[in-house]
Parts: structure tokens; sequence; C-alpha cells
């Protein structure tokens, strides 16, 4: 069963902050990495933060929030997991963009 969302926890949904974009995890590599298709049309591997790895469990299909290096920009940080029930809310508010709902039907065909 899931957990029951008000309103109140839904307005504190984190929306991406300057240099933070959308992408929807593609596959686990093992030792808190994850290989996350971005909204810009790039494949990163993206590393799970220590503050992270025991709290927030990440699995295939997620959508994330992910901070891309500035020094290599093909590696990333997770930052952020949403809840499916966080991506229908953005989805109906549209703050979700429309690339990652597609990036979700290619990754999990019927999500």
């Amino acid at each position: 069963m899931g957990k029951r969302i008000d309103d109140e926890t839904l307005k504190k949904i984190r929306l991406p902050k300057e240099g933070e974009i959308f992408g929807v995890v593609e596959k686990m590599l093992g030792n808190d990495r994850v290989q996350v298709r971005c909204v810009d049309g790039k494949t990163r591997v993206a590393r799970i933060p220590g503050k992270m790895r025991k709290r927030v469990w990440i699995r295939e299909g997620d959508v994330v929030l992910v901070k891309p290096w500035e020094f290599q920009p093909e590696r990333a940080d997770v930052t952020w997991r949403y809840t499916r029930v966080q991506v229908d809310w953005l989805k109906r508010k549209g703050k979700l963009d429309e690339r990652v709902t597609k990036l979700l039907e290619e990754i999990i065909p019927g999500a």
C-alpha cells in the first residue's frame, strides 16, 4: 500500500534549480552509480551521494533530478528522486517536461 500524501506535502516537492535537469534511471550499475537518460538527450553515469544511499532507494524507471559535473559533463550527481505520486502531480501542474514522459515510455512501456 502506498503512503497517503496530502496537499501540504505535495507543495514541498523539489523543482529543478539552476544547473539541474530531469532524467529517468535506465540501469543500475552498482557501486552507488546509475545510468540516467536526461532530458537534454544525453545518457550520463550518475553517482548517488552518501546522504541518499541508505535513505532513498532508487530503481530503474524512477524520475530523478541530476546535476551534471562541470568538468566532466557525461557524469552527474543524483540530487532528488521523485515518487510516482509526485510525478503524477508534476504532470498535472505542467511542471514536468513532456520529454520526461517520453523517456518514461521508452524505458518502461506502458508507464
